[in-house]
């Protein structure tokens, strides 16, 4: 980590206590909080706990467990309101994580955190466990460095972001006075490249599905029904066939007519990007050849194309064996995300109606809806987005890029809606970091580079006065 030239008890502290950020990260680290699966349920409020015992203890004015509906996990509040007249800044993270299944395929056991080389190694390292942290380690520095922080700061960490996040999406709704800032800041992102800091300009958004085919009234044999009985599997078969070609275009009726295309200047900034069409084949996808529209170029379809996906099937027989069951019922798990401009609850309706139409004679199916966020897209002119360019370029010396993301992040686009708050979505995590998968990592220099760029961030900001960003943007069409 780069030390400054002109001492500062904030990043001192950082320098000083390495060895402590990453021993509490560990214990981080070791709570199993999958929030999908109830049987973990204590464990995400212990982790819950372990964020708030965290706020406390670095200092914070307030800290509170926020309740949700029965069922729901808590969110973790925090704030420290103290510098009268500076900027504000909500701070986004989540605690849960994704299930580690499969676990034969850990090198280490998923909560057991483990270093090699130059990564820390478990489930939630860099989704989003790590880069939480990180954002805490940087207020604390600044509170136990120097006793003060040179912004307003707000904390909002939840603990159902992969699970669509009910309890948040109340609080949001209905608290936004609360949760009023200049500017929120969310490190759940990754960098383009190794040592190459980046900002995310973009999300996509997310109409995730289920959707079911039922056929008989009961699960019948094949040998005595099967040519006559329709069959939900084969059913489903034919409505995805029918919603997305061998070519990649989705054929849902009305589904591209909103979709905003890239100005030439960002395709231009994508193409000087350090990406090799064949190392992301071999190293990150790790597949034959890959597919999709091919008149656009790979970074034009992870980032600003709208896509089709299908999860997974369940239902009738998958046991060891042979049953030749013909099953009553068949579920598929199917999404669709979202580019700038286009709007969740239109493209549900219309997948909905290009399901129904699809549906083969003698089945009934239904679709339902499990999450749905809005894309999003913020302007590089953004007066905190300059400002965090600054803060990477002090710590990475190199030039920031702007990138786009294929993935989603519901906050985003709830906080634009109720707080009309810029969002910054400052990432550390790398390509291969592996989240969602076994061996999940993330790379420790990140860890502590992370820290001091977010102080930087919080030192940049301090020379500002609260709103005064709001109308070096407006400058801009914002």
């Amino acid at each position: 980590m780069e030390r400054r030239d002109v001492p500062n008890s904030a990043f001192d502290y950082y320098s000083l206590n390495r060895e402590a950020f990453l021993e509490g990260l560990k214990n981080f680290l070791r709570i199993p909080s999958v929030s999908t699966l109830p049987e973990h349920k204590s464990d995400v409020r212990r982790a819950a706990e372990f964020v708030a015992g965290e706020l406390r203890a670095m200092g914070m004015a307030t800290v509170e467990l926020i309740e949700g509906k029965a069922g729901e996990h808590p969110l973790v509040y925090g704030e420290w309101l103290e510098a009268p007249g500076k900027p504000t800044v909500l701070i986004y993270g989540h605690y849960d994580v994704q299930p580690p299944d499969p676990l034969d395929e850990w090198k280490t056991p998923p909560f057991e955190p483990a270093v090699r080389g130059e990564n820390i190694y478990a489930r939630g390292a860099v989704d989003d466990k790590g880069q939480t942290y990180l954002l805490l380690k940087a207020v604390e520095g600044y509170l136990k460095g120097e006793g003060r922080l040179p912004v307003n700061v707000k904390f909002l960490i939840e603990g159902e972001e992969e699970v669509g996040g009910g309890n948040i999406d109340d609080y949001v709704t209905h608290h936004a006075e609360r949760l009023k800032a200049d500017v929120a800041l969310v490190c759940d992102t990754e960098m383009f490249a190794r040592d190459l800091p980046t900002l995310t300009t973009g999300l996509r958004g997310l109409v995730y599905t289920e959707v079911q085919a039922r056929g008989a009234a009961q699960d019948l044999h094949s040998g005595l029904y099967g040519g006559a009985a329709p069959n939900p599997f084969q059913a489903l078969a034919e409505i995805i066939a029918a919603l997305k070609g061998p070519d990649g275009k989705i054929r849902i009726p009305g589904f591209y007519k909103r979709v905003k295309a890239p100005d030439r200047e960002e395709l231009a900034a994508w193409e000087r990007l350090p990406f090799k069409e064949k190392e992301f084949l071999k190293k990150e996808v790790g597949a034959a050849a890959l597919s999709g529209e091919k008149r656009f170029s790979v970074l034009e379809r992870i980032w600003a194309r709208p896509t089709f996906e299908v999860h997974g099937f369940r239902g009738g027989f998958t046991g060891e064996g042979a049953k030749t069951v013909i099953p009553a019922v068949a579920t598929a798990k199917i999404s669709m995300r979202l580019v700038p401009e286009m709007d969740p609850r239109e493209v549900l309706r219309q997948f909905t109606a290009a399901v129904k139409k699809a549906t083969p004679k003698g089945i009934r199916t239904t679709v339902r809806a499990i999450s749905i966020s809005s894309p999003t897209l913020v302007s590089t002119e953004n007066a905190y987005v300059h400002a965090a360019r600054e803060a990477l370029e002090r710590v990475f010396r190199k030039k920031t890029v702007y990138m786009r993301s294929g993935g989603s992040i519901p906050i985003v686009g709830l906080f634009g809606r109720h707080l009309r708050a810029p969002c910054v979505l400052m990432g550390f995590g790398l390509p291969d970091d592996r989240l969602h998968s076994p061996n999940e990592k993330f790379h420790l220099p990140n860890f502590y580079r992370g820290i001091e760029a977010v102080g930087h961030y919080f030192e940049i900001l301090g020379t500002m006065t609260a709103g005064s960003a709001v109308h070096a943007h407006a400058k801009h069409g914002e």
